[in-house]
């Protein structure tokens, strides 16, 4: 049965699809938003706030394992030489970090479901803002592992955490990962300011460390109280892409990735999760460590993976590169059958 999940959520039934966030004013939607700002939202019928957790398919449907080589739109030396040039342009002013991210692509077999593989992720790397959305009839398969918060409402009070600065151990972290998440706080407080009442943007966290399987981050909490009248395309338009994944100043960023990524994120970087409309309610994470199906140029049906780091002046080329493999590496496994979960 097509359904989307978010933890203790179950959201099942089809009533509408649109594109339009102007559309978003009653209902409970499942949001899928790309990172070059098209969105898909579909008013679910039925929700279902204490479902249990999900039980992994019987023999003969279960995720199969992926065999083979998984292709890159960036490999190590393409990679390298965007880090390189990404701190030209720091050196020229014209940006201050850039995050640069590549997508990683393999065949999916006939039959296979990322509800299935949402299971998988679930049990072998858990996380706070993990989801599973699998509207094959709507166009949307995605299985997110997300550590990370674009947006959380609650009433008028919106809250973002970005995260910035990945290591393999608190030991690891860097001064520059702990710069980086500075400077997307004030990235992140700026947009929030759009949309909040003047003088209530704080930052409520900064630079927490938390764990996650096989790395730590460098969590930060922003907060704002809405104004009156601001509605969801504007929340949205205004926090739109994520700042921990575009970089700063995030105009500018953004012309570096046109520049420099050869294919599109599409969820990866965007946003999933779900909006109550009826409760002025929003849980939305930044869709990284995050899987998809796609349609490659020849019709055939692939499974995409995007992973990135962000780049300073500071930054080490091979040691993004690196950083962009210890992302991948557990979810790639998970997801390849190479680690059981």
């Amino acid at each position: 049965m097509s359904e989307a999940r978010f933890g203790s959520l179950v959201a099942r039934g089809v009533e509408a699809v649109t594109h339009d966030l102007d559309d978003l004013d009653r209902g409970f939607w499942v949001v899928v938003a790309d990172f070059e700002g098209s969105v898909t939202a579909v008013r679910m019928a039925h929700v279902d706030r204490g479902a249990p957790p999900p039980v992994a398919a019987g023999a003969g449907h279960a995720w199969p394992a992926l065999t083979g080589e998984w292709r890159t739109s960036l490999d190590h030396d393409a990679y390298v030489a965007g880090v390189e040039e990404v701190r030209r342009r720091i050196a020229a002013g014209t940006v201050y970090q850039v995050n640069l991210c590549r997508v990683l692509e393999h065949d999916l077999p006939a039959g296979a479901r990322l509800a299935d593989l949402g299971v998988r992720l679930a049990a072998g790397n858990p996380a706070p803002y993990a989801g599973t959305v699998d509207l094959p009839e709507v166009g949307l398969e995605v299985a997110c592992a997300s550590p990370e918060a674009f947006l959380v409402r609650r009433g008028d009070r919106l809250t973002s955490r970005p995260i910035k600065g990945t290591a393999r151990t608190a030991a690891e972290m860097l001064p520059k990962d702990y710069a980086e998440n500075v400077m997307i706080v004030d990235l992140v407080r700026h947009d929030l300011g759009h949309v909040a009442r003047t003088g209530t943007v704080e930052v409520d966290h900064l630079c927490r460390l938390e764990e996650h399987p096989g790395l730590v981050h460098l969590v930060s909490d922003v907060s704002g109280q809405l104004r009156h009248g601001v509605g969801w395309a504007e929340i949205l338009t205004a926090l739109s892409p994520p700042g921990s994944v575009s970089g700063a100043p995030k105009v500018t960023a953004l012309e570096a990735i046109r520049d420099l990524e050869p294919v599109e994120r599409g969820p990866y970087c965007g946003a999933i999760g779900w909006i109550d409309a009826d409760r002025d309610e929003a849980r939305l994470a930044v869709g990284i460590r995050t899987f998809w199906a796609a349609t490659d140029g020849h019709g055939e049906r692939v499974l995409r993976f995007g992973t990135g780091a962000g780049i300073t002046w500071e930054s080490d080329p091979g040691g993004e590169w690196a950083e962009t493999e210890l992302k991948a590496r557990r979810l790639i496994a998970l997801a390849s059958g190479r680690l059981a979960p």
